[in-house]
């Protein structure tokens, strides 16, 4: 019967908005967490691909108080990765 429910035309846009809201929202997440990481960066003078493998590395910061802003940015710097694989994948879905 015709004009009950979703028409597929109907479901196809609705499907292209929320991967493209999908996509905007990874794409603002990105911007945010880059954000955060340049701050480190600044705040340490060390580019965060620097910073991260030398981290996972078992290196310590030398001053103890850094201990925390450390713990925050390698997270940062995962979650950024993250969220850049994401995108990605998003994008050759697209």
């Amino acid at each position: 019967m015709k004009g009950y429910g979703p028409t597929k035309r109907n479901r196809n846009t609705q499907a292209l908005k929320i991967r493209a809201m999908k996509h905007l929202e990874i794409l603002s997440d990105i911007h945010a967490l880059e954000e955060d990481l340049l701050g480190f960066e600044r705040k340490y003078g060390l580019p965060s691909e620097t910073f991260y493998p030398a981290y996972m590395n078992g290196e310590e910061p030398e001053d103890d108080r850094w201990t925390l802003d450390f713990g925050e940015w390698a997270s940062v710097y995962r979650t950024w990765l993250a969220r850049q694989a994401e995108y990605r994948n998003e994008h050759r879905e697209r």
